[in-house]
């Protein structure tokens, strides 16, 4: 017989509280896993050896951590079969500097430029973080790595992210000066710990339309 518990209704976030606008990045969702080797079980005996083994097997170990890499959906490794565009044979030859400009955690960003998606008419292809904040004031020495563009940070504002959709409709990309069809803004609400995307298809009607 099943038995009632109380669940109480969770607490409402309040809507004008401060919101940063991103420029939103056509390509595919990736991240930098870094893990202590500590935290990871399993080690086992070979003759008088006792030594460590990983399951999955990290991309590299570097200074006491694993590393890996990953999709949307899978951890991905190097090779044609098992990678994802080329994210994870770039993390295995960064390895070393991706520790030491991310440091432990997961680092989600989004993996795009030549050959993915949208291309941006890109030479090379970069891994941009989401979390600004996180990452505002690091020095990346690793190539290829920087954060996504900020258009806007402060209290929430509907106008200003119909204005981030207008600079960006006639300007061009931010990420990528002169490309001039990028795909939108993704809006981080700080009170509701949220991420909501406006795009400039027609999936997505709002004032910028009028001035097209």
């Amino acid at each position: 017989m099943a038995v009632a518990t109380f669940k109480e209704w969770p607490k409402t976030p309040r809507l004008f509280r401060d919101i940063t606008i991103t420029e939103k990045l056509d390509g595919t969702n990736a991240a930098v896993q870094v893990v202590p080797v500590a935290e990871l079980d399993g080690w086992m005996t070979t003759g008088d050896e006792v030594v460590h083994f990983f399951d999955p097997q990290p991309i590299a170990v570097v200074d006491g951590f694993a590393v890996f890499a990953q999709s949307r959906n899978r951890l991905i490794t190097p090779g044609k079969e098992t990678d994802n565009y080329g994210f994870a044979g770039w993390v295995e030859r960064n390895a070393a500097s991706l520790v030491e400009d991310l440091g432990e955690g997961i680092h989600y960003g989004e993996w795009w430029g030549q050959g993915v998606a949208r291309k941006y008419d890109a030479k090379f292809k970069t891994f941009s973080l989401f979390n600004t904040a996180r990452y505002a004031d690091i020095a990346f020495t690793t190539p290829s790595l920087d954060v996504v563009p900020v258009l806007y940070e402060g209290p929430f504002d509907e106008s200003e992210i119909d204005d981030a959709l207008i600079r960006l409709q006639h300007r061009g990309s931010v990420a990528s000066p002169g490309f001039m069809k990028p795909e939108g803004v993704c809006v981080y609400h700080s009170s509701s710990r949220q991420v909501f995307k406006v795009t400039l298809d027609k999936n997505d009607l709002g004032k910028w339309e009028q001035t097209a």
